[in-house]
């Protein structure tokens, strides 16, 4: 028999992304529209093991739907990590009359949520946030569809500068495991070479193609790298090895680093957060616990935390074969 759910408690925890203010809104807002209280975790879990809650209710959460970032707030925890924190943290929950908790984050933050689950049989549901678009069990994370943009335009403004000044410039962008944010800026920005964890291109195809561009007439050229790639050891020393081999270009790195995360998030970013967030609340209060709410075929899902977490998200294979043919 499920618990009654009187009250839910809401937190974000790992990197920040867009989206997940608008998620917080969502959670609360929905909380408020089945008449049960709601309450916000600052700090993550962290926050959580010192008892740091503040009551939300619909006008509590006014005006943040369009803002970057977390009202709050996130921290890594390593107490967390410790039998000792989780009950700490599960003593806190009890204190403050809470029944069920949504925790908005990546796979560290899944985790922590499951493994509270099973310790405690504590309710919870994860919403995933994370601009790398890295989870198994979505078509979309929150923030993945801004970072997307962010990079297009801060690309379309390094190509200026590129074509002024003859020179091929090497972007990095985020994505330690997965080339989602390469592959797709890479191929809507309209770069010559996109690197990405999942194909290694080798050096040898790379310095080919970039001397069939130039050949071709191009007098500058853009090469997307996600942060994950496996050619080099880093993209600088990507860039040593194009200036040693192909003296004719002028090679320039510019890594954009956590501008990614930042800004606010695309109108896509805000909806999937509307509705991540109520479907996350009223799975809940129908009894469901341990999943993740996810976006599949265009319809709210939910996927087993441990699956979400142990799961890959695979490259997109037709977008990779457009990526060559663009290319050429």
């Amino acid at each position: 028999m499920s618990k009654t759910i009187n009250k839910i408690a809401v937190l974000t925890s790992g990197g920040d992304a867009p989206g997940m203010n608008a998620a917080i809104r969502s959670v609360v807002r929905t909380c408020a529209y089945h008449k049960i209280e709601c309450v916000g975790i600052y700090r993550g879990y962290q926050g959580m093991i010192e008892g740091d809650f503040k009551e939300m209710d619909a006008r509590s959460v006014k005006g943040i739907i369009n803002k970057g970032g977390t009202v709050l707030k996130s921290a890594r925890s390593d107490e967390f990590r410790t039998p000792e924190g989780r009950k700490k943290a599960f003593n806190q929950l009890k204190k403050e009359q809470v029944d069920a908790l949504v925790a908005i984050g990546g796979d560290g933050t899944f985790t922590g949520a499951m493994v509270f689950n099973s310790e405690y049989d504590f309710p919870v549901m994860g919403i995933p946030g994370t601009i790398d678009n890295d989870i198994y069990g979505t078509s979309h994370t929150l923030g993945y569809d801004t970072a997307l943009n962010t990079v297009v335009e801060a690309i379309d403004k390094i190509r200026d500068t590129a074509s002024s000044h003859n020179r091929l410039f090497f972007v990095e962008v985020m994505g330690r495991d997965v080339g989602h944010i390469a592959l797709n800026t890479g191929v809507g920005a309209g770069a010559e070479e996109i690197l990405i964890p999942e194909e290694d291109l080798g050096l040898d195809r790379l310095l080919e193609s970039l001397r069939r561009s130039k050949q071709s007439g191009k007098s500058s050229s853009i090469v997307v790298v996600a942060e994950g790639d496996k050619i080099g050891k880093n993209v600088f020393e990507l860039k040593d090895y194009v200036d040693e081999n192909l003296a004719e270009y002028e090679v320039r790195v510019s890594v954009l680093g956590h501008m990614q995360r930042g800004g606010s998030p695309s109108c896509f970013d805000r909806v999937l957060a509307s509705r991540m967030g109520v479907k996350a609340v009223e799975s809940l209060l129908e009894g469901k616990s341990n999943f993740m709410v996810g976006l599949l075929n265009d319809t709210m899902a939910l996927t087993p935390l441990e699956n979400a977490i142990k799961g890959q998200s695979k490259i997109n294979l037709e977008l990779l074969r457009v990526s060559d043919i663009m290319t050429t």
